[in-house]
């Protein structure tokens, strides 16, 4: 330990330098920017503007929306959200899955797993992130595996109904939570064998609000291999509301962190007093990356990359 101490006393001024520099500054700038924004306690603003909505000038769909997000382990405010939706159109199967959950402490599902006692399927492709998740959910909250499960396996088109199946989830689950940072729209094209109540589905503002673009399907797709940034994935907004009208879904908004959009089964919409949305009056830009960039120099990224239009 005092080696590495030695070390880092030795290049603390390298170091210094490398972290202010040029290219960094925005960075750390945005990373500042963005934590004040969205993790200083934006429950504690959403509370009481949910319990005093009369007083909140213009109140329109989006802004009533908004005041219902929470983060208690979501990466945005999809917590509060979820409990918002299954408030209003019922969860009688306490039930979900999610695949793309990396070490599993910042999930869309997490907080109905530990605090109200869903159970799941978590599918993470890399075994280490996995085995991490696992530790999480069945060492550290002590769930049981066989009500929690969490498996590895890197999701294609060609095996998505099959691994849901091996793992007995089919038939009418409450949540389908989609964000692989690659092929979502292909991944939840192929989906058949369950019938979500809710999908929670991540879209990419990189592409715009007016474009129903997906990158083309590769089985083994990485988006860093196409576009260092990695803003090169997944679908717009526009198409993700094209894939749930196919499905038979309607958008009831997205998070205003510009990253994931709701979708509820047309069969539940009915009654719920839910307001629906066009994907033009739901689409926010994603606010990490407008912080340092124009929408437009984020889209002349990847507007020459392959793209389907669907």
């Amino acid at each position: 330990m005092s080696f590495i101490k030695t070390i880092l006393r030795r290049n603390a001024r390298k170091i210094g330098r490398w972290l202010t520099s040029e290219g960094n500054l925005p960075r750390l700038k945005a990373t500042k920017d963005y934590l004040m924004a969205n993790i200083g306690d934006p429950n504690a603003t959403n509370e009481i503007c949910c319990q005093y909505q009369n007083l909140i000038h213009g109140l329109d769909k989006n802004t009533e929306l908004a005041i219902h997000e929470r983060k208690f382990y979501s990466q945005f405010g999809e917590d509060g959200l979820l409990l918002y939706f299954f408030d209003k159109i019922g969860a009688p199967n306490k039930s979900f899955i999610e695949f793309g959950i990396e070490d599993g402490t910042e999930c869309c599902a997490a907080n109905l797993a530990i605090n109200f006692g869903w159970k799941g399927l978590y599918l993470e492709g890399d075994p280490k992130q996995a085995e991490k998740a696992s530790n999480f959910y069945h060492e550290k909250h002590h769930i049981d595996p066989d009500h929690l499960k969490i498996k590895s396996h890197f999701i294609t088109r060609e095996n998505v109904n099959e691994l849901f199946t091996k793992y007995d989830y089919t038939g009418e689950i409450d949540l389908l939570s989609i964000d692989i940072d690659g092929v979502d729209y292909w991944i939840w094209d192929a989906i058949e064998c369950v019938q979500p109540r809710l999908v929670l589905a991540e879209y990419n503002a990189v592409l715009g609000r007016d474009r129903a673009l997906t990158v083309p399907y590769f089985p083994s797709f990485d988006r860093y291999d196409h576009e260092e940034t990695g803003v090169y994935f997944g679908m717009s907004l526009k198409a993700a509301n094209a894939m749930a009208e196919k499905k038979g879904y309607v958008l009831v908004g997205c998070e205003s962190s510009g990253a994931n959009s709701f979708f509820v089964r047309k069969d539940l919409i009915g009654e719920s007093g839910l307001a629906t949305f066009t994907p033009d009056e739901a689409f926010y830009p994603c606010a990490p990356r407008v912080r340092t960039h124009t929408e437009e120099q984020l889209w002349n990224r990847v507007k020459d990359l392959p793209f389907d239009e669907v």
